[in-house]
């Protein structure tokens, strides 16, 4: 079992070689950021993109890949897998563009979670717009030391300005 001992210099003996910092990350200029709203992102959404999609995730319904099929049903033709939306704009609003925002709090990174809701089906040829939100930066202890957890809340409109969807995104850092 470790122990823990008084703080020197800011880090603390968990248990015997491994130092681990007690001291905050998160900072008064970081909490400031709360709120910031990102450049917007915009994407076409291609047929190849949603069909290479479709077989990635391993989700072959023909109402992904199947224009004869899926124009018979009642989307009246191909839309898009729902985990389709965080795929194109991951990159653009990935822990790069947390880290210009915050600085460079931590080396690594981790995915600690998403959440997404579905409001309307996103075709082929649609022109979604993204706008992404800095919802909540918190910290927390961890077994290697301090976690900072960062929130971001994304809004997918499409071409008619209308909601197709919002996704909630958790970066750790460590």
């Amino acid at each position: 079992m470790a122990s823990r001992s008084k703080p020197i210099f800011g880090l603390t003996i968990e248990k015997e070689g491994v130092l681990m910092s007690d001291k905050t990350t998160l900072t008064e200029e970081m909490k400031a950021k709360i709120g910031t709203v990102l450049p917007p992102i915009v994407m076409e959404v291609e047929r190849g993109a949603v069909k290479r999609f479709a077989q990635a995730v391993g989700d072959l319904n023909p109402l992904y890949l199947d224009e004869e099929y899926a124009r018979k049903t009642r989307y009246g033709g191909i839309v898009s897998p729902p985990g389709f939306f965080g795929w194109p704009a991951g990159e653009e609003i990935g822990a790069e563009t947390i880290l210009s925002v915050l600085g460079r709090p931590f080396e690594n990174v981790l995915n600690a979670g998403n959440e997404s809701e579905f409001y309307r089906p996103v075709r082929p040829g649609d022109v979604l717009v993204s706008s992404t939100k800095l919802a909540d930066i918190y910290e927390k202890k961890g077994g290697a030391g301090n976690l900072l957890f960062v929130v971001l809340e994304t809004t997918y409109k499409n071409q008619a300005d209308q909601v197709v969807a919002a996704m909630r995104y958790i970066f750790m850092f460590y």
